[in-house]
């Protein structure tokens, strides 16, 4: 298949070179990224080759003019501003991660894209549900996902309806899964939009959760599970790893997409009561043999943590993070 280039041309070459390494490491779009710092051989590897996208400083259109690509954005140092014939800008100086983000939300804009699925496998879909409250099962999912994230591409979301998460991340930047829900019922789910609402912790990416509960009643449980089936065949995530939240009886259409299932549980009779309510629930439904994929987890209940600044960290390197790991060993998670 033929590489989707992303080209950038900027007159400081520790900038150009930087920006492609990091950008090329992070491996989060279809692109591969080239660094230019002369206008020569920038117009002679565009006279030869394809450039989907080019990023340019802000003071040098003039120099572009005549090189055939698909979309310009421009590096500015300062104020962000469109570009004299409309062109998007974002600011140059921020992390690798933010300004692809941005220059993704511009590109989302032009028609959309095929299925980025020929790229690679689908996505493995993995969920982390359970009837039962306070049984750890945001910290096992977030855990779950940044062990993953060490060895391949992997997405963590929320459909929790009051998730926290944004305290917990320390995020409250624009775009949520609001959004994706939005796209996906219009018709424009697909890769270049995801990748403009994706955030990073480490190696783990995120979306944030919906803003308001409000907005998970409006997709039915069916659409919900048509919604998280596409994300995971649009291959750019090896491993999307789905918190369901209190989805309720509705999680049933959405745990059938996913190739395996976390069950965390508590040991007290009401616990114990609840769960066998779903799968009774499961059973009479039709599903049955769902209950063959969910693994029921005692997990441990991690103690002496700190505040929101380290949590994550604690949750990897604590009593928690270690029973993930062992319960990971020797499992073929990866398609």
């Amino acid at each position: 298949m033929k590489t989707r280039i992303m080209a950038v041309f900027d007159v400081d070459p520790y900038y150009a070179d930087r920006f492609a390494e990091a950008a090329n490491q992070r491996e989060r779009v279809p692109f591969t990224v080239m660094a230019f710092t002369s206008i020569e051989r920038l117009k002679d590897f565009a006279r030869e080759n394809s450039i989907e996208i080019l990023l340019v400083d802000a003071g040098m259109e003039e120099e572009i003019r005549g090189i055939q690509t698909g979309q310009v954005v421009l590096l500015s140092d300062g104020e962000v501003v469109s570009g004299p014939e409309g062109k998007p800008s974002v600011y140059k100086y921020q992390s690798a991660d933010h300004i692809i983000r941005e220059v993704m939300a511009c590109y989302c804009t032009r028609p959309a894209l095929p299925s980025a699925a020929a790229l690679g496998n689908k996505g493995t879909l993995i969920g982390v549900y359970s009837p039962v409250n306070r049984c750890l099962k945001t910290s096992f999912a977030l855990t779950l996902g940044q062990i993953l994230a060490k060895d391949g591409r992997v997405l963590y979301l929320s459909l929790e309806d009051c998730s926290g998460f944004r305290k917990i991340m320390g995020q409250s930047g624009p775009g949520d899964f609001s959004d994706v829900i939005y796209y996906f019922s219009q018709g424009g789910c697909n890769w270049a939009r995801l990748k403009s609402l994706v955030y990073s912790w480490d190696n783990l990416d995120y979306i944030l959760p919906v803003r308001y509960p409000e907005d998970l009643c409006q997709i039915s449980s069916e659409d919900m599970a048509r919604l998280l089936n596409q994300l995971s065949g649009e291959g750019i995530y090896e491993v999307i790893v789905v918190d369901l939240g209190q989805f309720g009886k509705k999680a049933v259409d959405v745990l059938e997409e996913c190739s395996g299932i976390y069950m965390p549980v508590k040991q007290d009779w009401v616990s114990a009561a609840k769960v066998q309510e779903f799968e009774e629930y499961v059973q009479a439904s039709g599903h049955g043999s769902l209950l063959e994929k969910i693994q029921k987890l005692k997990l441990p209940y991690h103690s002496s943590f700190g505040g929101q600044k380290n949590y994550l960290e604690q949750l990897l390197w604590g009593e928690l993070g270690d029973y993930v790991r062992q319960l990971l060993r020797g499992r073929q998670i990866w398609s």
